[in-house]
């Protein structure tokens, strides 16, 4: 049913906590349960060449567990994790010579595998999800932008503390376990979402040469020699000085207390250390000055993509830049779509 303003900010609650991360507690207790949305002030727009799509990769560390979820004994693990980093150092340093030695790069590629599986059986794989799918929750997933990386799912609101306890601790502990796996896995997440989908090579070109000085031009996903180069110290490092308190902002909403909620957040997140705020970008994109064109001869369907600079989505104006998206593209009914879609039937869609 319709509310006023003042009606659904009698049900929400925002606090800060000392260490600086900030929750905003929505009561609606319309079913028993809620969800929840973790906001990161952090994304690719924040990665300096040579690191593009660690926040992406992050984003999957942050499923692979802690010092006490997902591992069968830490202080064995550790010591594997250690001498996986020390021969992937080795075998990078070497393939990275002006003239390797092409036996030596296979000797140590295969020294840096065995290391690999060697930790293997220390592995509870994927016991963070498992946890949430046998306590009731649903919906677990993340995802990385430019700006940001959320993370997010629904529980039982009688999972409310065990909630509070898995997501502090992920942030609070992580263990980049399986870091070079993974990395395997977003490289063929690039392969199948750009390298192979001619609509993705061209939006990664347009964004590219959108911009030409501001990290907006990196790939979410990172360039492929990126994703074969960074290591687990990169993407802990990146860790470290993105993911502090002031810079994460969680929602909760549905059927739960503020009452409840806070105290909860206080005892599990107020763990979490305070840490510095990450440096803001300084790069600002300078004004354009040539039309730029990008065209990509492929066979597939023709696509078509225009782009105008426009002010941050926190600029006092951009409500005016989604009223006119709204207008002609929001619907069937929208301007645009009519045009070209259903009268003068000259596109498959226009959005």
């Amino acid at each position: 049913s319709a509310q006023s303003l003042a009606d659904f900010e009698k049900k929400v609650t925002v606090r800060t906590l000392p260490n600086g991360w900030t929750f905003i507690v929505c009561e609606r207790p319309e079913a028993p349960v809620f969800s929840f949305s973790t906001h990161v002030n952090v994304g690719s727009a924040h990665e300096v060449p040579g690191i593009t799509g660690v926040a992406h990769m992050f984003e999957h560390m942050a499923f692979k567990g802690t010092d006490r979820i997902g591992t069968r004994d830490y202080a064995a693990e550790k010591k594997v994790l250690d001498k996986v980093d020390q021969a992937y150092a080795a075998y990078d340093s070497e393939r990275r010579k002006l003239r390797p030695d092409a036996e030596k790069v296979r000797a140590l590629q295969k020294a840096w595998k065995d290391a690999q599986e060697e930790a293997d059986p220390f592995i509870k794989k994927n016991e963070f999800g498992e946890i949430v799918d046998r306590e009731g929750g649903v919906g677990l997933n993340a995802g990385t932008g430019a700006d940001s990386t959320v993370y997010y799912y629904s529980f039982p609101s009688n999972k409310l503390e065990l909630w509070a306890f898995l997501e502090s601790e992920r942030f609070l502990r992580p263990v980049f376990r399986e870091f070079y796996k993974e990395r395997d896995v977003v490289k063929e997440e690039r392969r199948m979402r750009v390298e192979s989908h001619p609509i993705g090579r061209l939006i990664e070109q347009f964004g590219m040469v959108g911009f030409s000085a501001h990290p907006y031009q990196h790939p979410v996903v990172g360039y492929m020699s990126d994703l074969d180069s960074f290591t687990r110290e990169d993407a802990e490092k990146f860790y470290r000085i993105h993911y502090v308190p002031s810079n994460l902002v969680t929602s909760v909403v549905g059927d739960v207390k503020a009452s409840e909620v806070l105290p909860l957040v206080e005892k599990y997140f107020g763990r979490i250390p305070k840490g510095e705020p990450p440096p803001p970008i300084r790069t600002v994109e300078p004004k354009q000055i040539a039309e730029k064109i990008i065209r990509i001869p492929d066979p597939a369907q023709p696509f078509y993509v225009e782009g105008y600079h426009k002010p941050a989505s926190t600029d006092p104006e951009a409500p005016i830049y989604q009223a006119s998206v709204d207008v002609l593209y929001n619907g069937r009914n929208a301007r645009l779509y009519r045009s070209l879609v259903r009268e003068k039937q000259i596109a498959v869609n226009a959005q």
